[in-house]
Order: structure tokens, then C-alpha cells, then sequence
């Protein structure tokens, strides 16, 4: 069962289709982006031989980047949307003077790249439509061959050096094209459509100084958001047990001396004291418990999220779906920040939301653990404006992850969380 799966990997989540249209696609982009930039080119060149036309030489010059740059946006944006290739703007900001600022758009490596991605992309898009366009055409029409073949002059279908004269033959090769239409078309897409969002990631992304740069801009942002996250925490501890537990501890301690003073003349007060010192040690216990919450249960780490949860959602005065799908556990780490996302993010629809139910789904894909809690409060809510969203957003940064809140006046909430959780 496994293999099978296995051959049919390009279908789940309808990622061949998606492939299939970018495929499909590009040669038609490339017929427009190609022109109008070779065409600007063209005439910079021709007017860079004229002294007298030199000004405006410079100008088409300019409007090719320009352009180039509008068509590259529109690659990054259709590679992102449909191959799931998140390429950056490799183009770093202009600076200085007009004259500075126009020098640099002809003297930046991205901008060359991009005008070579240009001047190659009708010729791969071409291949590649070409390629993938006659793979399924084919597969198709073997595929509805013991159909059409009556129809065909002499009963006779011809393909390049055979022809199919039987019904066998016919259902023979329609046998071939339901493998072609599908396994074979399929693969054949997704691993050409790979090598086009390599060409975009090469040619229209930034260089490998520039990725390096960024990410250790992104480790540096990371290391700080989990440092100023681990800080709050640390003061949330001090503040809780200094004004709760802590001044609980100090009157009990304060009525027990008492009451040992007056054992011996009187009796009754001491008594009294006792009593009060007893309802301030259960008073202490149950803040201690609640503040016990706020770090990892023993649960958690024997039984994993869904367990861990349960005991949490149960407390709540709202009902609460939660849904676990994660085939493999997570490190402890993730699954630890994974619990304390869901518990805080629980809390604030409990207290702000004024939500009547609400739901967790926890799912694990591509060597990441998503997070997703919903609500049907008055919404509203920011991580700017506290309520505890801000300390999250720390957290999940802090691990690398993605944080998007979106939550509209009135209604409804929904926290999208993704955690990095390969092993």
C-alpha cells in the first residue's frame, strides 16, 4: 500500500495541478515579458552608439530594468503561488543621488540576472510546455484510444513508428495511458516544474552573500526574541510569587507565631489564628497550583499534545474542539512551545474573546508542526494591546517560527502558528 501511495504523491493536495498550470503558463508570459524587454534593449543599444542619442539611451536603459523588475515580481509571485517557492527580492534598496541611485540599476549582479532570466525564459518555458503539453496529450490519447479508434479511417490509429489496428492493441495502450495519466505525466511534471523554480530561484532570487546576510539577520532576531520571551517569563514567575504566594506564606507564617504566643492565654484566639493560618496555607497551594500551570506537565512528556490538552480544555468555561493529527511526536522543545502556544492562546479567547466555542487543530506536515486556534468571539484582538499575544509572538519567533494573527472587529478569531520541527 505504501508504494502505491508513494506513486500517487504528486496528486495529494493537488500539487500536479497547480504545477500543470504554472507549466502551462509560463511560455505565454514569457511571450510578453521577452519582447518588450529585448525590444527596450535593443533600442539602448542602438541609440548608446550616438553621442546625440545617448541621453535617451540612458532612459530605455532605465525603463528595461524597470520592466524587468515588474515582470520579475510577477515570476516570484506565480513560483510562490504555484510551485511553493518562496523567492526574496534580491534587489537591495537604492541610495544617494539620482545619478547615484540610477548608476546602481546598471551596476547591481541581481538586475543583470534578471535580465538573463528574460532572455532564457521563452526558450525553457518553451522546452518545458512542449515536454509536459505532449506527455499528458499522449497519455490522454491512449488512454480513450479503444473509444476513438472505431471511429478512425480503417480503423487504424496511427502513433510515430506503430500502428493499432485490434481492440487488444487498443486496450493495451490505453492500459499505457491511464499509467501515463496517472504516474508518469504527473512525476514528469512536478520534476520539470522543480527545474523552472530552480532557473527563478537562481536567476530572480538573491545570491548566496545575500542569503547568508538575511539569514543571519533572521538567527539574530531569533536568538533576541527568545531571550526578551525567556525574560518575561522569568518576570511573570517573580511577579506572581512575590504577590501571591509569597505574601500568602509571609500571614501565615505572621498568624501561626501568634498563635503560638496565646496558646497558654488564650486559648480561643489561637485557635482562631490557626484557623486563619489554615485557610491561608489552601489559599497559598492554589495559587502555587495555578502558577505551576505555566510550566510543563509531567503529562506532556509522557503522553504528548493530545493528553496534555485535554485536562487544559476540560477547565475552560467554553467548549473547545481539539484536533491532533501528528504522526510523529515533535522534539520536546516544539512540543513543549506547542503546548504553552495552545494553553496561552486558550486562556485569551477565555477571558477576552467572549467566544461561546472554539477550536485547536495541531497537524504536523513537511517537518513542521502547524498551530491553529479559532474563535467565534467579538474579535479585535492585538498583539500590540497586550492580552498576552505579544509574549506569544516572542515565543514562536524565538523558535523560527511563522505567527499570523487575523481577527477583525467583531469577529471571528483565527492564530496560525508553524513551528520548525524536523528532527
Amino acid at each position: 500500500m505504501q508504494p502505491v501511495l508513494a506513486l500517487l504523491a504528486p496528486w495529494r493536495s493537488l500539487r500536479v495541478v497547480r504545477r500543470l498550470g504554472y507549466v502551462s503558463l509560463d511560455p505565454f508570459v514569457a511571450m510578453v515579458a521577452f519582447p518588450i524587454i529585448a525590444a527596450l534593449a535593443g533600442v539602448t543599444i542602438g541609440m548608446a552608439s550616438s553621442i546625440i542619442l545617448l541621453p535617451a539611451a540612458v532612459g530605455t536603459a532605465w525603463l528595461a530594468s524597470v520592466t524587468a523588475r515588474g515582470f520579475g515580481r510577477v515570476e516570484r509571485s506565480r513560483a510562490a503561488a504555484l510551485l511553493d517557492v518562496a523567492v526574496a527580492d534580491p534587489h537591495p534598496p537604492l541610495h544617494g543621488s539620482w545619478w547615484q541611485r540610477l548608476l546602481q540599476r546598471f551596476t547591481t549582479a541581481s538586475r543583470w540576472k534578471e535580465l538573463l532570466y528574460f532572455g532564457v525564459h521563452l526558450i525553457t518555458s518553451s522546452i518545458a510546455f512542449s515536454l509536459v503539453i505532449s506527455l499528458w496529450s499522449g497519455s490522454i490519447a491512449l488512454l480513450v484510444l479503444p473509444l476513438v479508434r472505431p471511429a478512425l479511417p480503417a480503423d487504424t490509429a496511427r502513433f510515430w513508428l506503430f500502428d493499432i489496428t485490434t481492440t487488444p492493441g487498443a486496450l493495451g495502450a490505453a492500459a499505457v495511458g491511464a499509467v501515463g495519466v496517472v504516474v508518469a505525466a504527473p512525476w514528469a511534471t512536478v520534476a520539470i516544474s522543480s527545474l523552472l523554480g530552480r532557473l527563478v530561484r537562481g536567476l530572480l532570487g538573491p545570491g548566496a552573500e545575500v542569503a547568508y546576510e538575511a539569514q543571519v539577520q533572521q538567527l539574530q532576531a531569533s536568538r533576541s526574541a527568545a531571550v526578551d520571551a525567556a525574560e518575561a517569563e522569568r518576570r511573570r514567575i517573580e511577579r506572581d510569587l512575590h504577590d501571591g504566594a509569597q505574601q500568602r506564606l509571609v500571614a501565615l507564617a505572621m498568624d501561626l507565631g501568634m498563635a503560638q504566643e496565646r496558646f497558654d492565654s488564650d486559648p480561643e484566639g489561637a485557635r482562631a489564628l490557626v484557623a486563619e493560618a489554615h485557610q491561608e496555607a489552601k489559599a497559598a497551594l492554589g495559587e502555587l497550583r495555578d502558577l505551576v500551570r505555566g510550566f510543563q506537565p509531567a503529562i506532556l512528556g509522557d503522553r504528548g499534545l493530545d493528553a496534555a490538552l485535554s485536562p487544559v480544555i476540560a477547565r475552560l468555561p467554553l467548549p473547545v474542539h481539539l484536533d491532533v493529527r501528528v504522526d510523529h511526536r515533535p522534539p520536546a522543545a516544539v512540543e513543549s512551545a506547542a503546548y504553552f502556544i495552545a494553553v496561552e492562546a486558550l486562556t485569551n479567547v477565555a477571558k477576552h474573546a467572549q467566544a461561546t466555542r472554539a477550536t485547536v487543530t495541531i497537524e504536523s506536515a513537511g517537518g513542521r508542526l502547524a498551530i491553529a486556534v479559532t474563535d467565534d468571539g467579538r474579535g479585535g484582538a492585538d498583539p500590540q494591546r497586550g492580552t498576552g499575544l505579544a509574549g506569544l509572538q516572542e515565543r514562536v519567533q524565538g523558535l523560527g517560527g511563522r505567527f499570523q494573527l487575523v481577527s477583525p472587529a467583531g469577529g471571528p478569531t483565527s492564530l496560525f502558528v508553524e513551528l520548525p520541527c524536523a528532527s
